[in-house]
């Protein structure tokens, strides 16, 4: 391999040169991302069951075919994106040509993750060619099966002299950030989102950061809770829970809570069966580490449901606790795992006032067969998204933004938004070079009457009348 210097020199040299900015070079590499999931499907398969025990067709769901559907949206529209974008203009302007233009960055770098290793690599990475930069692909080195695949094979798809892989952990990191890109692009934790925040501002590079946090679920006495159970047992075990927009607790009266449970229970038995290890559809934890730390907040409140764990399979149950308490561990970090924190609320008001004391989540959720209490859930509260007596399905729409705000992250990506994202938008003005008698009502000394015209030429009203 070639030192990691003389990487970022090739590619800074390729984007100087022009190489990625024609709209044929973008869609060749669009192209040959595709060929790179079709060709490799039981490759990227099998690495997504050696990292999280994911079947297959989770992997499909999750993984491969949202990344697919973003490069479909992407090809089908990518001469779109690209054109120029015209804008209104003001009577002094009106013979001249107003408009935005849409240019890559340069350089980018993407940092990403480990619990869908495929999904929040691709994606960006989707946006990032199609805005025509070039780019450097930083991928967990947690997710190990993932990342020998994504290093070995997907740089034989794309050209390299515009695109790499740089493989290793925080130190590898830590020397990339300390070099300056154009753009940083992050998937991960709040703690190293302000990491990677501080090391960019020495360089003024702007960033997104797609984070974290806890999404609270509101769940209100007027719904049925077997339905609500069925929703949010999906969408809380998941990819054995270890996704950054899953329900993180609920919140519910203590009188929802007692029909909650039976029912949370009756939607884990039919979903994985009497004993969810031996379920297929049931993933494990990433890494020693993680299930350590998981096993830990287990001791938190009172198991309900579930609680089992198998260090040697890295296996937790499905679980759920109550009797938690605001101050436990559970409730002050992300689970990202198998585990349903209910804290109890006695109204809509206290719900909204416990969600809004804590940092602004990535996402909330509220059940409700009252479309007034959902929309009191949704006009009070702040988040990254937000899902109506739903889970995190806005996640399969690309013409919905994912980001957070706050401590959830900064930015939005997927569909036109990721080519957005990738993308500098510089104002443009082109002026005839004549018809200087036209301007000169601009310069100085001004009259009364040439005031008067300048204030009513640059007014809001004189582009309304025009």
């Amino acid at each position: 391999m070639e030192p990691p210097e003389d990487t970022l020199r090739r590619l800074r040299e390729a984007f100087r040169a022009g190489r990625t900015r024609p709209a044929e070079f973008r869609a060749a590499q669009l192209e040959g991302l595709g060929r790179f999931l079709r060709d490799n499907k039981q490759l990227l398969q099998d690495a997504l069951a050696q990292d999280l025990r994911k079947s297959a067709f989770e992997s499909d769901i999750s993984e491969l075919i949202p990344c697919q559907n973003e490069l479909d949206l992407a090809l089908r529209n990518l001469s779109t994106w690209m054109k120029d974008e015209p804008v209104a203009s003001n009577l002094l302007t009106k013979l001249s040509s107003a408009f935005i233009r849409k240019e890559p960055f340069g350089l980018v770098l993407i940092i990403t993750p480990w619990n869908f290793p495929v999904n929040l690599t691709l994606v960006p990475l989707v946006g990032a060619l199609a805005a025509g930069n070039c780019v450097v692909l930083k991928p967990s080195e947690i997710s190990k099966g993932t990342e020998k695949v994504l290093a070995k094979v997907l740089p034989q798809y794309l050209d390299e002299s515009c695109f790499a892989v740089v493989l290793g952990g925080p130190q590898e990191t830590e020397w990339l950030l300390e070099n300056k890109f154009d753009y940083i692009f992050f998937t991960g934790s709040p703690r190293v989102g302000k990491i990677i925040m501080a090391a960019a501002a020495k360089h003024l590079t702007p960033v997104t950061l797609e984070l974290g946090g806890k999404s609270p679920c509101y769940v209100d006495d007027n719904c049925d809770p077997q339905t609500v159970a069925n929703r949010v047992t999906w969408f809380r075990y998941f990819n054995a829970g270890q996704t950054c927009v899953a329900p993180d607790y609920v919140l519910c009266s203590p009188e929802m809570q007692e029909q909650l449970l039976p029912a949370l229970q009756d939607a884990i038995t039919r979903f994985y069966g009497d004993d969810p290890r031996c379920s297929p559809d049931f993933g494990r934890i990433i890494s020693e580490k993680h299930f350590q730390r998981l096993q830990g907040l287990l001791g938190c409140g009172r198991v309900a449901v579930g609680g089992q764990s198998d260090a040697r399979e890295r296996y937790i149950a499905p679980t759920v606790l109550v009797d938690v308490q605001e101050t436990e561990p559970v409730m002050q970090e992300e689970i990202f795992g198998p585990i349903l924190p209910i804290v109890n609320v006695r109204s809509l008001d206290e719900a909204i006032d416990f969600i809004n004391r804590r940092e602004k989540p990535l996402a909330l959720y509220a059940f409700s067969n009252s479309s007034q209490v959902v929309d009191q859930m949704l006009e009070r509260t702040s988040s990254g998204s937000f899902g109506g007596n739903e889970g995190f399905m806005f996640l399969t729409l690309p013409s919905l933004p994912l980001g957070g705000i706050g401590n959830s992250g900064m930015g939005r990506y997927h569909g036109k938004f990721s080519f957005d994202t990738f993308s500098h938008h510089r104002a443009c003005l082109l002026s005839p070079s004549g018809l200087e008698k036209l301007s000169e009502i601009r310069y100085p000394p001004y009259t009364n009457r040439t005031q008067q015209l300048i204030t009513w030429a640059l007014s809001s009203r004189s582009c309304t009348l025009l």
